[in-house]
């Protein structure tokens, strides 16, 4: 009988691996397919034997500019920010185990979005001093979210309270930033804002490629704790995870690259969101979901800008493609969660 049993376990773990190696490596190859059309479609089609001789070195007029200057850094920005986004928002959604708590509804994007846009419209900084900004805004609201819900116990609903009340805050102070900042200057505020890969450039995205090659691994190995830590706090506590070191490295981690993508791209609506769940949906349960969920966001990201460039007759940023997919996405999971009673 326990032969028996443990065979049972060892086939559906087997089992549940083999799906997570299917959807991860389905999801890179959609990746890796979606940067290759950013890189060969825009108002001239090169031929993909130019493109690659072109990201070679080769000098091909035309193609070397468009590719380089244009579309290498557009699809480099939404590949590597989308990843962040996703990444980000599946750690604080899995960590507080609630779907409403990723880093847009508890304002840790606003935060970012703040500080970038007092440095933009108000300081008029460059933009290694926005990239700055955003970080340390990113982290200081996360502080403060702390401070402020801080009591005797953990609580995930008077975090999540908190955030939200912050975020309202926040928001109205890039409101106000916005009616004070010269007129000249609130096009690039608001584009900014909405969440956009339009003007990125190369010199703009190491820091942002160095951060996610460092921080994931280290998310992904506490992976492990990460799902532990979805049990709950005495959970965790009684099989040995250390809860506020494990928190502490993954909130910064996160933060720390959800700022850098927000300071390049801007906050693009409901990648943070979505990325978790759907991930969540493809891969099933038993392992953890943060390469999927990252995979996920960079699909989200790159698909919507292609369409947001090529499906309509007015190119739209790529903020505005996923605000139109994820706020449906939304109003579905907060009817569902009060018929469920978790509102």
């Amino acid at each position: 009988m326990k032969n028996h049993t443990m065979e049972f376990i060892i086939a559906g773990r087997r089992q549940r691996h083999h799906r997570w190696l299917v959807v991860t490596v389905s999801l890179a190859v959609l990746a890796v397919a979606l940067c290759g059309a950013m890189l060969l479609l825009g108002n001239t089609i090169y031929p993909l034997s130019d493109v690659i001789r072109t990201l070679f070195g080769a000098e091909i007029q035309g193609v070397s500019f468009a590719v380089h200057t244009i579309r290498l850094p557009r699809m480099l920005a939404g590949f590597f920010a989308g990843i962040a986004f996703g990444i980000a928002g599946n750690i604080f959604q899995t960590m507080l185990r609630n779907p409403l708590a990723n880093p847009n509804v508890i304002g840790i994007s606003t935060g970012s979005s703040a500080a970038a846009v007092f440095c933009i419209v108000i300081l008029h900084t460059s933009e290694m001093i926005v990239s700055m900004a955003s970080v340390v805004a990113g982290l200081a609201t996360v502080l403060f979210i702390y401070l402020f819900s801080k009591s005797r116990t953990f609580s995930i609903g008077r975090i999540i309270l908190v955030g939200i009340g912050m975020q309202a805050m926040l928001n109205a102070l890039i409101s106000y930033f916005l009616l004070i900042s010269a007129q000249q200057d609130i096009p690039s505020a608001l584009r900014w804002l909405t969440g956009s890969l339009n003007g990125v450039q190369l010199h703009e995205l190491p820091l942002l490629m160095i951060s996610v090659l460092i921080f994931v691994p280290i998310m992904v190995v506490l992976g492990k704790q990460l799902n532990v830590l979805e049990l709950g706090e005495q959970a965790a506590t009684s099989l040995g995870i250390r809860t506020t070191r494990t928190r502490l490295l993954l909130i910064v981690s996160a933060v720390l690259i959800l700022a850098l993508a927000t300071a390049i791209t801007g906050p693009i609506a409901f990648v943070a969101f979505l990325a978790g769940p759907i991930a969540k949906r493809l891969v099933g349960t038993g392992f953890s979901t943060i390469i999927p969920a990252g995979l996920v966001g960079a699909n989200l990201v790159l698909a919507s800008d292609l369409i947001g460039q090529f499906a309509f007759d007015v190119r739209y940023p790529v903020g505005i493609i996923t605000g139109i997919i994820g706020a449906p996405y939304l109003i579905c999971l907060l009817i569902r969660m009060n018929q469920k009673g978790e509102l």
